[in-house]
Formats: structure tokens, sequence, C-alpha cells
């Protein structure tokens, strides 16, 4: 007799056996289209949850997972309610940090002026998350990077999604999305033209972060806050009346004076304020 077998005359075992029980009831829920959004139904009866979608850049931990359980609470209280619920999950497959793990991963670098190669074996696969050296990557087409960047975030996502079975989400499958494919370019374009049309489009001039190694502007998301040591630098402005007085200004930021059009002084306090040109 195992641990897990009952007793003898009942029906109730001695230890429960919790191994396979995600697959199954997964499986359940799946074949019977428990969680599946119903898009005949009136608006009024509709609940949605707008799931930001994680970024498919290789793994995921329990602080990935831990925000979309909170939000799970919330959609089966609103179905309990009997709201219908809009509940997809889809994967953001489309920036740098996906470009980055296909270098890693497959040895790989793009170089856009490199002809297309039908028949490209990739160098290696299953590299670490480590940074690599482009010097150590295989230059190869813009067309096959791309393709690769496409194999790779398929094979990722079917992971992301393993994971987010097995945590029991009531998320319905039958809708999941990526911000890469085909829809929802067409979706951007579209809306693209539509703010276009009523003159929201527009273009400036203005200051952008860049990454001098992939020569390619830099979002906020993508940046890594770090502590560095600093120091006060002492600036000296040179009054214009002739006195030859100078008015001196400490500042950690030394290389965002040529944004400065103007100094206001109060020489009576000594209390100083720099006036920075209009954006």
């Amino acid at each position: 007799m195992t641990d897990t077998a009952p007793r003898p005359g009942s029906t109730i075992p001695d230890r429960p056996s919790l191994e396979g029980l995600e697959e199954k009831w997964d499986g359940v829920w799946s074949e019977q289209q428990l969680y599946a959004f119903d898009p005949d139904t009136t608006r009024d009866q509709v609940f949605s949850i707008d799931t930001p979608p994680p970024t498919a850049s290789g793994s995921l931990h329990i602080g990935h997972v831990f925000g979309y359980s909170q939000a799970d609470m919330i959609a089966r209280y609103q179905r309990m309610r009997g709201k219908n619920l809009f509940y997809p999950l889809g994967w953001d497959d489309n920036g740098l940090p996906t470009e980055r793990r296909v270098q890693n991963y497959f040895g790989v670098r793009c170089d856009p002026s490199l002809p297309y190669d039908p028949d490209f074996t990739p160098p290696q696969e299953g590299g670490d998350n480590k940074s690599s050296k482009a010097a150590n990557q295989l230059p190869v087409s813009r067309r096959n990077f791309i393709e690769l960047c496409e194999r790779l975030t398929e094979i990722d996502e079917k992971s992301f999604e393993d994971v987010f079975r097995t945590l029991g989400l009531s998320v319905d499958w039958n809708y999941s999305y990526q911000t890469i494919n085909a829809h929802s370019r067409a979706t951007s374009q579209r809306a693209f033209l539509e703010n276009l049309e009523a003159g929201q489009a527009y273009q400036s001039e203005a200051p952008t972060m860049w990454d001098v190694t992939y020569r390619t502007a830099v979002a906020q998301a993508e940046q890594e806050d770090r502590d560095r040591d600093g120091a006060y630098h002492r600036l000296g402005f040179t009054r214009t009346d002739g006195s030859g007085e100078k008015v001196v200004i400490a500042t950690t930021r030394p290389e965002l004076l040529p944004a400065c059009v103007a100094l206001v002084a109060h020489l009576t306090t000594s209390a100083t304020r720099a006036c920075s040109a209009p954006p």
C-alpha cells in the first residue's frame, strides 16, 4: 500500500497526492471553456481587465506572476457577480530585450547590409542570458535576424504560458496576443493614420537617450538605475553690469549648462535660481 492509497473501507487517502493536479484541472477548464469570453454579449455586461503583457525575454520568476494573481482575484469576483469577463493575456515580444536574447541565444547580430540567406543555420542554440561581445557574434541579415526573433519568442512564450497555466489563472487563452504579430502591427498603423488625419501626429526635435552600441533610441524601461559617486561643481557667472563680480552656483549636473538661458540671483540672500530654456 502506498502513502496515497485509501484505508480499507474508505475512499479518502492517508495523504493527498498533488502531482499532476495543475495539468488535470487546466485541461478540464480548457475543455469546458470555463473562462471563455462571449463576444455576443451586451457592453454593460462586460468586465474588461487590461493585462500589460510581460516581456518575452527568456525566464519568469515569482515576481512576474504575483501581480497577475491579484488581478485574477478581481476576475473571479466579477464572474461571481455575473459579469462576462474579457481577460486576455499576451506577450511583449517587440523590443531590445528580445533582440538581446536572440543575440546571446543564437550567437548572432543583425547587419542590415548583408543579403538574406534562406538556408541559414545559427552557429549555436541555447546560449545563456549573459552579455556577449559583438565581435564574437556572427553577422546575419536583417530578415534572418527577424526570423530568429520570431522563432525564439514562440518557444519562450509557450514556456511562459505553461507557467501561468500552472498558476491557475482564469485567463481566456483564446484571446492570447503578441505585440509584434500582424494584427497588432495593423492596429498600431491604423491608429497612427487616424491620429495623422486628426492632426494629432507631429514631428519635433527633442532630446532622446541613445545606445551607441546598438545605434538605437532607448526607452526608459530598458535602463537600469545604478548608484554612482557624484561631485558638486562650482560654476561662476560674471555680472553684466561691468563690476566684475561673479555669482557662483553649485551643481551636480554641469552638462545641463547649455540648456540655461539666464541666471536669476537675489544678491541680498545669495539665493540663486537657474532658468532653463522652454521646451
